[in-house]
């Protein structure tokens, strides 16, 4: 049984989430502990950007506009959306726009036979986009880093029923993309 999200879009807890992920120390040595959470924001708000991009139709411009000039200074479950990696937000919303397609397909490769990927939630295709853009196309990343960050964004958002879904597509994506 899959646990309803408390509200499409938002995360039970960015807090907890963030010190989930920081905790595991997920991203690159190279990065100080403000910028590796500054990473963790990014992905949060870059579903929320995809969901909202699918949701409206808005061009992927206007929303990273939207989140500059509104959303990084606001805050989303008193978390501050300032810490937030900026460039990184819109180098994965423009990338996965651009490259829909090709990511798409290769979510839609890791799909039970028959289904396709509009019969999955909303949040979980941004989540899948999100976590399939940068292991296709930011293999600057470990691929652990990327799936356990989204698979902990998933779990964030619906529970441990979806958060095992996305684990194991970002994991048989990773085995197409990352050969």
């Amino acid at each position: 049984m899959s646990d309803a999200p408390q509200n499409p879009g938002t995360p039970q807890s960015l807090q907890a989430v963030i010190d989930q992920l920081n905790a595991k120390g997920s991203e690159p040595k190279g990065l100080s502990n403000k910028e590796k959470r500054a990473r963790t924001v990014s992905r949060l708000i870059l579903v929320q950007a995809l969901y909202q991009l699918e949701l409206t139709g808005t061009g992927v411009e206007t929303v990273i506009r939207e989140f500059a000039d509104h959303r990084f200074d606001a805050d989303l479950d008193g978390e501050p959306l300032a810490a937030a990696d900026e460039a990184f937000f819109a180098e994965g919303a423009r990338a996965v726009v651009k490259e829909q397609s090709v990511i798409d397909a290769l979510i839609v490769d890791r799909l039970a036979s028959g289904w396709r990927i509009e019969r999955l939630d909303t949040t979980v295709r941004a989540i899948l986009r999100a976590g399939t853009w940068e292991l296709k196309f930011r293999q600057d990343i470990g691929l652990e880093v990327i799936i356990n960050e989204y698979v902990e964004i998933a779990r964030a958002f619906f529970g441990d029923t979806e958060a095992r879904f996305v684990n194991g597509a970002l994991d048989g994506i990773a085995r197409d993309v990352r050969k």
